[in-house]
């Protein structure tokens, strides 16, 4: 089960990795002209996308410390309930924290907050706005997936 913790950690981070290079190469004129991306074209929607993913893979990889394997059909709402369920409502998300963190805490309905939010923002930046009108909701996520891949990364470490 631990290598597949670090599988799904490993994809949340290169998911961040990938939605951060996006979002740069849609900002820096001289990538885009040297990799011949047309003026008009950006990749905002696929930041929001990998960033959503990153967050989604986190979730999973820490439902694995507990035994818990999402699948299909409808994989990402089981994920996002069982997170909710047996990381939140339990209350074991924050106790955890609180230990990594002593003064620094970072509250699990935040997390749960941001799951929520990205998850709506996929499927209405990815699929009903046009890519350049993405520019803020793409930075938002990155920062929001960074956030919640990072505690998730330190509180799995501490459940297992």
């Amino acid at each position: 089960m631990d290598s597949m913790v670090n599988l799904y950690i490993k994809r949340a981070e290169t998911e961040i990795f990938i939605a951060i290079k996006l979002d740069g190469m849609s900002n820096d004129d001289k990538l885009r002209a040297l990799i011949e991306v047309p003026p008009e074209m950006t990749f905002y929607s696929a930041v929001i996308s990998h960033a959503y993913y990153s967050i989604f893979y986190s979730a999973k990889a820490i439902l694995l410390t507990k035994g818990i394997n999402t699948s299909g059909p409808d994989v990402h709402k089981k994920t996002l309930d069982a997170f909710k369920e047996y990381f939140v409502d339990l209350g074991i998300l924050d106790v955890k924290l609180l230990e990594i963190y002593k003064k620094l805490v970072v509250r699990a309905d935040e997390l749960l907050g941001i799951f929520k939010r990205e998850k709506q923002k996929r499927g209405d930046f990815t699929y009903n706005t046009i890519p350049q009108a993405n520019k803020e909701p793409a930075e938002d996520s990155i920062k929001n997936a960074k956030i919640f891949v990072s505690n998730i990364k330190k509180v799995s470490w501490a459940i297992k």
